[in-house]
């Protein structure tokens, strides 16, 4: 079969993109190989001799001192210790996930407690994280702002454990000190799309936006809305630049049920509402249906990457909001 020029480069283009691809992999299932025994070899050599000050100051040096004489780069303390580290966090060999680099592993290494780096690792394989992104995610506390993380015990904890608040939107580049309008925050997340998709969470598809939901005798129209494969259902988002009102949330509720009705199909899971909002009062999402609808939700979202301690405080604050809610039910 006789190929045209674009073709024949197409073809070519594939197989030398395959080809590398398998050699990264290669390179780097070797390197995590290795880095893993020299950790093991570090950590036991360690626990085997002086006090851990000492040896930090003396054996790691000399072998720093050794490796880099006879490999060059790549072999500073500050690297054996990263190795060590990774050793230490990941200590079977055979658990390790090759998909993922050694940045991504030094970054998972330095996170103190396992259940936030089996999040972080979850994440980034199922997500498609590359390590800027793990990187970004750590910084923004990705892992507290999930609402949920609990053992899936009913449908709404399951839920729960892929939506996250607050939301932060700081790659959106709109102006926090300015009043922004829900058309501008729309168009802002249409065009930074993929990124959006990587702060919402995993198993998020874009399907629409400004959906257009015909009844009987009105016309309406859905800011955004999304599939969530692994959920097996659609996810409606109407955007709200203002304080969270009872009107807001009666059109959410509104909106749910009318896509399950006319949008959902056989063998999906009933559609979840969230409501993005800018200011969340807590007394209507306490005495509303958002309260105890198993389905709809509300999220803050902020415009900008707050500092760790006061993204700290404001995580705090929902987790005890949280908490009482669930003691309530």
């Amino acid at each position: 079969m006789e190929l045209s020029k674009s073709d024949l480069f197409s073809i070519v283009k594939e197989i030398i993109i395959q080809s590398r691809l398998k050699v990264f992999r290669a390179a780097n299932s070797a390197l995590l190989e290795s880095y893993w025994q020299i950790g093991k070899l570090i950590v036991e050599d360690e626990q085997n001799g002086k006090a851990r000050a000492d040896y930090g100051k003396s054996t790691l040096k000399n072998l720093s001192q050794q490796l880099t004489l006879e490999f060059g780069k790549g072999f500073d303390e500050s690297n054996l210790r990263n190795i060590r580290s990774f050793f230490k966090a990941f200590p079977i060999r055979d658990a390790l996930r090759h998909e993922l680099s050694w940045t991504h592993y030094r970054l998972l290494s330095r996170i103190e407690t396992e259940e936030k780096r089996n999040y972080y690792l979850s994440e980034s394989i199922t997500s498609n994280w590359n390590s800027r992104e793990l990187q970004r995610q750590i910084n923004a506390l990705a892992f507290e702002r999930v609402i949920s993380h609990n053992v899936l015990a009913d449908t709404k904890q399951e839920i729960e454990n892929f939506l996250k608040d607050p939301y932060i939107f700081e790659f959106l580049g709109l102006n926090p000190n300015e009043k922004n309008s829900e058309r501008e925050l729309e168009s802002a997340i249409i065009d930074h799309l993929q990124k959006f998709l990587l702060e919402f969470g995993k198993g998020f598809a874009f399907v629409a936006r400004q959906q257009h939901i015909v009844t009987d005798t009105s016309d309406f129209y859905i800011d955004l809305v999304f599939y969530n494969y692994i959920l097996k259902c659609f996810v409606i988002i109407d955007l709200k630049t203002g304080t969270l009102n009872h009107q807001d949330i009666g059109q959410i509720d509104m909106y749910v049920r009318m896509y399950d009705d006319l949008k959902r199909n056989e063998g999906d899971n009933p559609t979840i509402g969230l409501l993005l909002c800018s200011e969340k009062d807590e007394t209507i999402v306490k005495y509303s249906v958002l309260n105890d609808h198993n389905q709809l939700f509300a999220s803050k979202y902020l415009l900008y990457l707050p500092k760790e301690e006061d993204l700290k405080n404001i995580i705090e604050s929902d987790r005890l909001r949280f908490e009482l809610e669930k003691d309530r039910r």
